[in-house]
């Protein structure tokens, strides 16, 4: 029994000696298959040994526009040179602010590298500006980014290099204290890293960057408005937009392409406190690079980006039209302005859409506060005609514009023109009785059907004479003038 017993414990050992052996290729296998997926920490120290060849002046580019691709060129010493200015800008129709900018425009210039560039960084803070500046590039491997080395008083200008040691597409911003006010008063941008040989090639490609922003008056109370660091601290923003001001990147500045094109837009985040739900109503985002790095995720609907992010974000365009592009977080695409276009030109594709138009579209309501009824704003009196009608096409920008357009142009099959239009002015009192009350229905504007909603708007009786006189007197229409008496009588016949 001894005899038989030992011989059976030495097969057992045997047994488990070969489990282990068999397990431990297993192991190694598996190590060996997520080495060849996924990028060791020795390989990616490796960029920081690529020999620059040559030297050239990097290209940089105001939004929505980027520079040309890196395509294959080899890594170089790279010059980037950057103003800092600080400057009065439109926030929205009747609405000034003084942005600080990197370059001239928010989000600031668009810099585009690769792999294994040099870096050679001058900022320049403009002569006339009042307050010192730096910058932090996310993309830099170093202190704070830069911004340790880049101080830069008004009248000098600071250098200071770096290699791209990571492909992907990475934020900048200003890290001056207070660091959140100079953010927010649009000191931020968009730095692209390509990957070696560069990116796929795509027919168009935009950056678009949101920001909020943070005023002493509210929503498109006029003048010269300055930061509110009380509201900022709140995270109460006043204005949610895309590329520096409402209506950036709508009407005549709305991006464009071609049915069959494939659209590129680098997206980024500047913050300083609200995260995006970045959305193209009616498209779908074919692949998307998540936070701007390598994980690519597809047939993406919606995609978030945090303050201080970014993403990319590819699809093809198949039918023509005028696509959305937006903050989910929808109120502050429709109140505060986080809201552009994408305007496709090309042959229609029933297959895919067939253009027909439904009873109870989506609607944008515009930039109006909507209340129930009972709660209209408090009234505002304006003394003349001419102050009516400027005062009426602030209310047109914040409450009209998303419909009808910059120019009163409409939307084609979808919202009637009010340009030249025969509908609007043979008849004033409809056209009080509609903004004060909403129209459904099938109508026609000059020869056009159009069958779509308007919603009752919530506005004051100088808002809507004002409104309508602004209207009335632009775009070759008749030059009525409106007057709160008679928005009134409308108003109390129902």
């Amino acid at each position: 029994m001894r005899f038989i017993k030992s011989i059976i414990m030495r097969k057992y050992t045997l047994i488990q000696e070969k489990l282990s052996a068999i397990v431990l290729l297993c192991v190694i296998a598996i190590m060996a298959s997520c080495s060849n997926n996924t990028p060791s920490v020795k390989e990616k120290s490796n960029s920081a040994d690529i020999v620059v060849s040559g030297e050239m002046t990097a290209e940089l580019t105001a939004p929505p526009y980027v520079p040309a691709p890196v395509g294959d060129r080899p890594a170089k010493k790279l010059l980037v040179n950057m103003e800092i200015l600080e400057q009065e800008g439109e926030m929205t129709d009747g609405v000034k602010y003084v942005y600080w900018t990197f370059g001239g425009s928010v989000p600031g210039s668009f810099i585009r590298t690769r792999v294994g560039d040099e870096v050679q960084f001058t900022l320049k803070n403009h002569p006339d500006n009042k307050l010192p500046h730096n910058i932090d590039l996310h993309a830099v491997t170093g202190p704070g980014g830069g911004a340790t080395s880049s101080f830069v008083a008004p009248g000098y200008e600071t250098k200071f290099s770096f290699k791209t040691l990571n492909p992907g597409l990475y934020v900048y911003h200003c890290a001056t204290a207070p660091v959140g006010m100079h953010i927010a008063n649009g000191m931020y941008g968009l730095i692209l890293v390509e990957p070696e040989g560069g990116l796929p090639k795509v027919d168009k490609e935009y950056y678009v960057m949101q920001g909020d922003f943070y005023t002493k008056g509210e929503n498109g109370q006029p003048g010269l408005q300055p930061f509110s660091m009380q509201k900022a601290v709140d995270e109460d923003a006043d204005y949610v937009v895309f590329n520096g001001s409402v209506g950036a990147l709508t009407g005549d500045k709305a991006i464009t392409a071609k049915v069959g094109e494939t659209v590129r837009l680098y997206v980024g985040n500047g913050g300083p406190n609200l995260v995006s739900s970045f959305h193209v109503i009616g498209e779908i985002f074919d692949r998307v690079n998540i936070e701007g790095g390598d994980a690519i995720n597809e047939n993406v609907q919606t995609t978030l980006v945090p303050a201080g992010g970014s993403a990319i974000v590819e699809f093809k365009v198949d039918v023509p039209g005028t696509f959305i592009i937006v903050d989910h977080s929808i109120f502050r695409a429709f109140n505060k302005g986080a809201l552009g276009m994408l305007k496709v030109e090309g042959d229609e594709n029933k297959s895919i859409y067939s253009g027909k138009l439904l009873e109870g579209i989506y609607h944008p309501e515009g930039g109006t506060i909507q209340e129930m009824p009972g709660d209209a704003p408090a009234p505002r009196v304006a003394a003349s005609k001419a102050e009516r009608i400027e005062f009426g096409k602030q209310v047109y920008t914040s409450t009209c514009f998303a419909c009808h357009q910059s120019e009163g142009q409409g939307v084609a099959k979808a919202f009637p023109p009010l340009a030249g239009s025969d509908y609007l002015n043979e008849d004033v009192n409809r056209a009080i009785d509609i903004v004060l009350h909403g129209k459904t229905g099938e109508i026609t504007v000059n020869g056009e059907s159009y069958n779509s909603v308007m919603t009752a708007q919530t506005l004051s009786d100088e808002e809507v004479a004002s409104v309508l006189t602004y209207v009335y007197n632009s775009w070759s229409n008749n030059g009525s003038e409106v007057t709160p008496e008679m928005v009134a009588k409308q108003r109390n016949a129902h």
